[in-house]
């Protein structure tokens, strides 16, 4: 089987989509693409152009994502943080599969875990944003 690899440039496209369905905002996805796209190597392979714009994310917005759950001592520090940016990188799991149809282990190279946890992460997310529940990880 012939696998066609694509460029940086062939995945503006799926970087956009990513962008909006994780941002929810027009003006955020241009943002993110440009800033994907301003810390990438033209010539590098796809999981690290993904790999960048998850990067691009997390600094701009993974901190802000919104939970559907309340701190009981109203404070977002400590396990919140880490739960935010685990929601988030659940949300990207299911997008990167979904819209740009990477396998699991590229997956699990873009978001830095093992590919089980990413299958699992898979199977939940699934479930989870079909509900739209818990992962509402939007900018």
């Amino acid at each position: 089987m012939i696998q066609i690899k694509k460029t940086p440039m062939d995945l503006i496209d799926d970087i956009y989509s990513l962008a909006y369905w994780m941002t929810g905002s027009e003006k955020a996805s241009e943002e993110l693409v440009s800033c994907t796209y301003l810390n990438t190597n033209l010539e590098a392979p796809e999981t690290e152009v993904i790999r960048t714009f998850r990067e691009c994310y997390m600094d701009t917005y993974g901190q802000q994502t919104q939970l559907s759950i309340d701190d009981p001592n109203g404070s977002t520090r400590g396990v919140f943080d880490s739960f935010k940016a685990w929601a988030a990188d659940i949300k990207l799991s299911v997008l990167l599969s979904e819209l740009t149809g990477l396998k699991h282990n590229q997956i699990a190279e873009v978001i830095g875990k093992p590919v089980d946890t990413v299958r699992l992460w898979l199977f939940w997310g699934r479930k989870f944003l079909l509900n739209d529940h818990l992962l509402k990880a939007s900018a």
